[in-house]
């Protein structure tokens, strides 16, 4: 059995500050280990951690599969974007290495190939793809993906904006590929959850909504009569 079989089925946590937020106190491998302890004692069947300080303090405190990415960059390519972040990844202890397999272009000029067959020679971890059509996803496969996941539907120009989960790319691909498809971008309710393994999902990854009390905080504030007195409305004045 290798590591996504071990996620089959189940609900994997993305345990990570919000990326656009420097000054989140989540923004430790310390409090990210004690969030992932306490989502794999709710049920999780692996948990998603950035970078490799996170991933080395999360392996410390769990014993279920660790999806390993590295987000770096501001560039469209942020998710794991060259070859030497996905391997530094898989060496601190991730047994599946998340990276952009979209056709965008990547900050080293190298492709989505280069770094799979980087990971296969340096580490034992398995690739997952991240992509955002269904076009990226048989593409993804072709160059050696393991696994995919429909992670950036919603984040590129090729794909469509939307609040909630893109089922119907996750369905595609279920439909296309011959590899575990992983339904993960706004996954939030358990109904949500509930349609994307009917849809055919290997495993589904929910974020925010689970581990960042920054952003469930904010989802509710403006219903409260005092929303205009959240830390962003005052620092706009």
């Amino acid at each position: 059995m290798n590591a996504l079989d071990e996620l089959a089925g189940g609900l994997v946590v993305s345990c990570q500050p919000l990326p656009d937020e420097p000054d989140d106190p989540m923004r430790d491998p310390y409090v990210q280990a004690r969030v992932a302890a306490s989502v794999v004692r709710g049920g999780a069947v692996a948990v998603r951690v950035n970078g490799p300080d996170d991933v080395r303090a999360v392996r410390a405190l769990v014993d279920v599969p660790v999806i390993g990415l590295y987000k770096h960059g501001t560039d469209d390519v942020f998710i794991t974007p060259t070859a030497a972040h996905a391997v530094e990844v898989a060496l601190a202890g991730a047994r599946i290495v998340a990276v952009d397999a979209t056709d965008r272009p990547r900050p080293d000029g190298r492709i989505f190939a280069d770094t799979v067959r980087a990971v296969r020679e340096r580490t034992d971890a398995l690739v997952l793809a991240d992509v955002s059509t269904a076009a990226e996803g048989i593409a993804a496969v072709e160059a050696g993906a393991d696994a995919v996941a429909t992670t950036l539907s919603g984040y590129t120009e090729a794909s469509p904006r939307s609040d909630q989960p893109d089922l119907e790319l996750l369905a595609r691909l279920v439909a296309l590929l011959p590899v575990p498809v992983l339904a993960e971008g706004r996954y939030r309710t358990t109904e949500q959850i509930r349609r994307a393994f009917e849809a055919g999902a290997h495993a589904v990854v929910t974020g925010n909504a689970v581990t960042s009390p920054l952003w469930i905080t904010r989802r509710l504030v403006p219903a409260t009569p005092r929303a205009g007195d959240a830390p962003e409305n005052r620092e706009s004045r």
